[in-house]
Parts: structure tokens; sequence; C-alpha cells
């Protein structure tokens, strides 16, 4: 099955009403438009930066739907379906399907702990509900406690057709180095962590899905344009600012700090859901001041 993600994917904020009450649905068409005309090369919604699994299923289809109704067929959009059971999971992946989404990423499921021989049976059950349709895995172990092993990805790459590739958030590059050598033509290895960005982009994967790019969305498709022309050296320099805005977005442990750096950046997203929270005023201060230094504001 022919799937490909090149470039820099932005994993898009989700805008809330104050509070967090409602989603501010439309904000959504907005960010993805804004999004997309900085010059990003496609869109994953309602994953972790986009506060997810803090959303109701319809709340996260109806978000989809927003975004392939102002950027579908422009943009490559792969929407984050994964759910902590099955049920929901697979419902999620089916309508992203029905609605126009390019492909769906499907995080581990958390909370319990899952061996390889239960998570392997997890992800053909997803791949086999929307055959025919691109399906992604999405490691995080930091957020969902289970990892998804190397051998696992190469089996399931190897075995099931439309199991196109994985999100990989481990932070771990090491075992990135292992997917991207051992995983079977076609597998698409996307990067997760933006802090080792240029490393994983020379290393050979064709794209990455960032939280960070919320925000300094130029700063890593300058890291992607110049490796791209083969200007290593500005590449570099660029990954080098990127590294820092890793750290002074605090690798978006915070919701809201994407959220206030994009509305410096000149987009209001909103507010964050609860139990994330908001920034103090000296929270802004500082994370003003740190991107005025860096000559992001």
């Amino acid at each position: 099955m022919k799937f490909k993600a090149d470039g820099i994917i932005s994993a898009m904020v989700t805008p809330f009403t104050r509070d967090g009450e409602y989603v501010d649905y439309d904000k959504v068409g907005a960010l993805a438009q804004f999004l997309v005309k900085a010059g990003v090369h496609g869109l994953f919604p309602c994953g972790t930066t986009g506060e997810g699994l803090l959303m109701s299923p319809v709340e996260r289809m109806e978000v989809l739907e927003e975004v392939v109704a102002a950027v579908g067929g422009r943009t490559l959009i792969i929407a984050h379906t994964g759910a902590m059971d099955l049920a929901t999971t697979i419902d999620l992946t089916r309508h992203a399907q029905a609605c126009g989404a390019d492909a769906a990423g499907v995080v581990v499921p958390g909370y319990y702990g899952y061996d390889d021989v239960s998570l392997e049976n997890y992800y053909r059950r997803i791949a086999k509900a929307v055959k025919g349709f691109p399906v992604l895995l999405y490691n995080i172990p930091s957020c969902a406690k289970n990892a998804l092993s190397t051998d696992l990805v190469i089996r399931l790459a190897e075995t099931t057709e439309n199991i196109v590739g994985i999100k990989d958030s481990s932070g771990d590059m090491a075992s990135l180095t292992r997917l991207i050598g051992n995983a079977p033509k076609g597998f698409q290895v996307i990067n997760g962590a933006d802090d080792y960005g240029y490393q994983a982009f020379l290393a050979g994967v064709p794209g990455a899905v960032s939280g960070t790019s919320n925000v300094v969305w130029d700063v890593y498709l300058s890291v992607y344009t110049q490796i791209k022309k083969g200007d290593l050296k500005k590449a570099w320099k660029a990954q080098v600012v990127l590294e820092k805005m890793c750290r002074v977005l605090e690798y978006g442990h915070k919701a809201a700090i994407f959220k206030e750096g994009l509305r410096l950046r000149g987009f209001d997203a909103g507010y964050v859901r609860p139990p994330q929270r908001e920034l103090t005023v000296a929270e802004k201060k500082r994370l003003a001041k740190d991107l005025a230094a860096a000559g992001i504001i």
C-alpha cells in the first residue's frame, strides 16, 4: 500500500473555550489554514499535543471534520484515532477513513500493562477494521506507559498490509535507528522527537510529526529544507535553535505553552482543557522573553 509522509507535519493544538468547556470549532479550521499557509507539509489533529485524550470521541470526530473541510486535499492529514479501548479506537479510525483523512495514527493504549502479544492482536484488529486505509503505529512510552518493541513493529510492518508506518516519539535515537535499518521497504518511520530532528532526517526518516512546529514552524522547516538543499551547515544551525526551543517550550509538557506561543506569533488558539492548566502571568512573560531573545517574535 502506497503512503508517504514527507516534511514537517504539525501535531496541531486543539482550541478550547474558556476553562476548556467546549472545543472552539470556529478556531479549529482557521488554525489548520494558518499552519498550512505557514508552510507545514501536513497536520496531525487530536494527538498528544492536541489534548486528544481529554476529548470525547464525538469531539474528536468533529475536530477532524473541521480540519478536513478547511485543508483537506491541500495537505496531508493524519488523524490521531488512538484511545484506551479497542472499540473507540476502531470507531475513530473508521470515521477518519470515511471523512477523508489520508491516514490514521494509533497510539499505544495505556494505564494497564500490555505485552507484545496483546498489542499485536490490538493493532491487527484495528487494521482489519479499515482495510485499504493506511494506519500508522504511534509509540510514546513516556505518556502511554506501554512501548512498542522494534521486533513487534517490524513484524506488524511485514505482515499487515495497511500498517504503513510509525510515529516514533520514544526519544530513543538508537530505537529509531533500528527501525530505519530493519523495517521493510516503503514502511514510513516518522520522527516524533524534535530535539534530534536533524539527526533523524540524515538517518533517513522522510518526515516528522512535531508539536514544537505549532510555534516555531519556520525553524523546523528550515532544518528540513536546508537538508533537502544539501546545506548541512545551515540545517544544523537551525537544529541548534530548534533544540533550544524544545526546552523553552518544555517539550509540550504544558499544552498551554504552545497556545501562548501561537498567540505571540499571531494566532489566538484559545484555552486548554483541565486538568491541563493555563500559564501564570510570570510564565507568559518568561516565554515572551525567551522567544524574543531567540528572534522568534
